[in-house]
């Protein structure tokens, strides 16, 4: 069992984490500078701050990075309190780009992607060290290319530690304590929202768990319900590393974290009873268990953000900001 189960599970779920945090750190060395004055000058409103975020999340495959950007922000006053939750309700759907890549079910291309970016990351590096420092703008053109082609490796990184954890399906289904918990979660739909929350809390990545249950529903041991549901605790664990960010942060900053977390408490207690009908909706688009459960997270944070813009623009927000 330990050769069949808990090391391609823990392999693969490293895998995958490298990835994650290899694309992550590419292309925030590739947007460089941008990021920040982007970030400042378009949260003017709270409609500017969404689909501002939403863009600089997809990008940066991260909602916790931009997060946090967004608490410094708040701690040096450069970011009004209707801005802020803006930029919270667009970083929920810049995150589901993550997932719905990986339900393109192209990990056949994982390893010829990664040789690839590497080969052109290496030949990039020797061209860049071999020009001439009088070059200033071709050797910057040459930099960039570097930081694009790790963020592509990464990419291939987590499509390859997916192929892994796919792997392990035959042998949880013969794991009488996996088939416990689906009986339980078949009873009441908190067994899954909790498994999300708990799980992303501890990796701290819900692109992480969603994908986790994503292969296990490819691989035939986990119900598109459940994965649901895991979707919506998900969304709240992810909140965890706001959380301990706003550690000692002002008043803004924990604000950005907590009502990150209050949003999303939200918006799962809603979609809660609707889990069943988020199913069926979802399943409508889907071609297999997989995508199912990333077109149900795409819909479930479209859907909550777009509920709750319209709060941003109430008034409590602008006394707040002058009370504090």
């Amino acid at each position: 069992m330990l050769s069949t189960l808990w090391f391609p599970m823990t392999y693969g779920l490293v895998v995958f984490l490298l990835g994650m945090k290899v694309m992550e750190m590419s292309l925030q060395r590739f947007a460089g500078a941008l990021l920040h004055q982007w970030l400042r000058k378009a949260t003017s409103t709270p409609i500017k701050g969404m689909l501002t975020s939403t863009v600089l999340t997809a990008l940066l495959q991260s909602s916790t990075a931009v997060t946090v950007l967004s608490i410094g922000f708040a701690n040096a006053g450069l970011l009004n309190y209707s801005g802020i939750l803006g930029i919270i309700l667009g970083t929920n759907i810049g995150t589901t780009l993550t997932t719905e890549l990986i339900s393109l079910q192209i990990s056949q291309a994982a390893l010829p992607l990664l040789i690839l970016s590497l080969m052109i990351w290496a030949a990039a590096v020797i061209l860049s060290d071999r020009l001439p420092l009088s070059l200033i703008q071709l050797r910057s053109r040459f930099e960039k290319a570097q930081f694009l082609c790790l963020a592509c490796a990464g990419f291939a990184l987590i499509l390859l530690g997916i192929r892994i954890m796919q792997s392990v399906g035959p042998s949880l289904q013969q794991l009488g304590l996996f088939q416990w918990f689906l009986d339980h979660a078949s009873q009441s739909v908190l067994w899954g929202i909790l498994a999300g929350a708990a799980l992303s809390a501890l990796m701290h990545s819900s692109a992480a768990v969603i994908a986790m249950a994503m292969s296990l529903a490819v691989a035939g041991v986990l119900p598109p319900s459940l994965g649901v549901a895991i979707v919506l605790g998900s969304n709240v664990g992810t909140c965890v590393t706001a959380l301990i960010a706003a550690i000692g942060s002002t008043k803004a900053g924990r604000f950005v974290a907590w009502s990150h977390l209050g949003l999303n408490i939200g918006g799962a207690l809603l979609f809660a009873p609707l889990i069943e009908i988020l199913t069926d909706v979802s399943g409508w688009l889907a071609v297999d268990p997989g995508s199912q459960i990333a077109h149900a997270q795409t819909i479930f944070n479209i859907v909550c953000s777009l509920l709750a813009l319209p709060l941003c623009y109430l008034p409590v927000w602008r006394r707040l900001a002058t009370t504090i």
